[in-house]
């Protein structure tokens, strides 16, 4: 694959991958049931398969103050009983009907999904519209799941220093907005979690109304729009559903610094995170900068940190860059050094600032940029080999703010970023007054 890459390069067939990202919005329908709910279906005809997903646009940052981690705790919940469906009864008929599913939640969205031969769509369809209503919980079933999500964090943040640095760090960049707080919750608000706080979110977000359903693989609009209307068209809509509004952030005037220490820190490093604009319906130029910013400054072998930190220096082991504006509302920018053994974190963090100066002065080497842009348009045709990555990308999306037009709109707005589009988002972006810069290092290192 990478040869083919390196192919198209070279033969310049940027526009080639275009026709073809102009070709899935043909494979797209989408419709609305009378209570709300939004069907999208994407068509792959390769392999008798489908992935049947469920989206509420509902995630962490919906949940109200002093309940974190409520979001992720009712996505496990609906894997115990209905009032038709025994405890862990959902997975073992998705099992024996040689299927697979899961479910995940995120700041904006909680998502159920599961993959499954064609003709047992109904049937995923007529279990997941039970589970949306008549989810049937007792105060046993708090208990029990409440300690398995509370040891979820201590495997996953509490035994990882890296996972509570970035938590600190985030907590830090977000003032005033809920994406500050970590998905799977505070632990001392986790452990009080109860069955009253599942069933408020549950009974104000999870309707009709508030979904997406996602179905992609081998089906037929036609015959989902059927199969959608039957099992999912008679569930009342939530009339008292509100628009999502958010805490916003206040103007961000001070730099913010912290350093977190740890004994289990094998290798310490810095990040350096920015609070950014998130792609708008509409109005995605701005995020497609930051975008291929990202992969310019620390996207690679020829990214503008490894060559300045790792080849000319050799300041560094690692550097890289990172943004995700695929978010609600405002995202984040972000860099990550880790230093070589024999450098200090401030020489490190003096070598992040001198290379990202020296971007600002020098700008956008025009030839990285084209590489970058064929790269991207060549990942966009491989996507569409992955049925459930497609599910993944056009959900996360729709419960994002995003529309259709904007998910089909969005290769074309990356392909049409200028040099000069990229500098503006960077000099913008690169306000050290809304940054948070942050040092992992073990507690008896020496900053200096």
């Amino acid at each position: 694959m990478k040869v083919f890459r390196f192919c198209l390069a070279l033969m310049g067939l940027a526009a080639l991958p275009m026709a073809a990202l102009a070709d899935i919005a043909d494979q797209v329908t989408d419709f609305t049931l009378d209570n709300g709910l939004q069907v999208v279906v994407i068509e792959d005809h390769r392999a008798p398969v489908v992935v049947h997903m469920l989206w509420y646009r509902a995630g962490s940052a919906d949940e109200t103050a002093g309940v974190s981690g409520v979001a992720h705790f009712l996505e496990h919940l609906l894997f115990k009983q209905t009032k038709t469906l025994a405890a862990g009864e959902f997975s073992r008929v998705v099992a024996e009907n040689g299927g697979s599913d899961n479910a995940f939640t995120s700041t904006d969205f909680t998502a159920y999904f599961q993959r499954v031969a064609a003709d047992r769509l109904d049937l995923m369809m007529r279990m997941e519209a039970d589970r949306m209503m008549n989810l049937d919980l007792s105060e046993e079933d708090i208990l029990t799941e409440r300690e398995v999500i509370i040891e979820e964090r201590n495997q996953r943040v509490e035994n990882s220093p890296g996972a509570l640095f970035r938590e600190q760090s985030n907590a830090a960049l977000y003032l005033n907005h809920r994406y500050g707080v970590p998905v799977i919750g505070w632990r001392h608000e986790m452990e009080k979690l109860s069955l009253s706080d599942a069933l408020a979110f549950y009974r104000r977000y999870y309707a009709p109304n508030n979904a997406v359903l996602v179905v992609a693989g081998d089906v037929l609009p036609d015959e989902v729009r059927e199969m959608a209307v039957k099992n999912y068209g008679s569930l009342p809509a939530n009339p008292d559903l509100h628009p999502r509004a958010r805490p916003q952030e206040p103007p961000q005037i001070a730099a913010r610094r912290l350093t977190y220490r740890d004994e289990r820190v094998a290798q310490p490093y810095i990040t350096r995170n920015y609070l950014a604009p998130e792609r708008d319906p509409g109005d995605q130029s701005t995020a497609a900068a930051l975008s291929l910013l990202a992969d310019i400054l620390g996207g690679g072998q020829t990214s503008v940190l490894t060559q300045k930190l790792q080849f000319e220096t050799s300041t560094a082991v690692y550097s890289a860059a990172f943004y995700d504006g695929l978010s609600l509302d405002d995202s984040n920018f972000g860099f990550v050094v880790v230093p070589s053994a024999d450098v200090t974190l401030q020489a490190a963090e003096d070598a992040l600032d001198q290379a990202l100066a020296g971007f600002l002065e020098t700008g956008v080497d025009l030839a990285q940029l084209d590489r970058i842009k064929t790269q991207f348009a060549a990942s966009e045709i491989y996507a569409r080999d992955n049925v459930q990555g497609l599910a993944n990308s056009y959900g996360a999306a729709l419960t994002s703010g995003l529309e259709l037009a904007d998910i089909h709109a969005w290769p074309a707005a990356v392909q049409a970023v200028s040099p000069e589009d990229i500098m503006s988002a960077a000099k913008e972006l690169l306000n050290e007054e809304r940054s948070v810069t942050g040092w992992l290092m073990k507690p008896e290192e020496e900053a200096e």
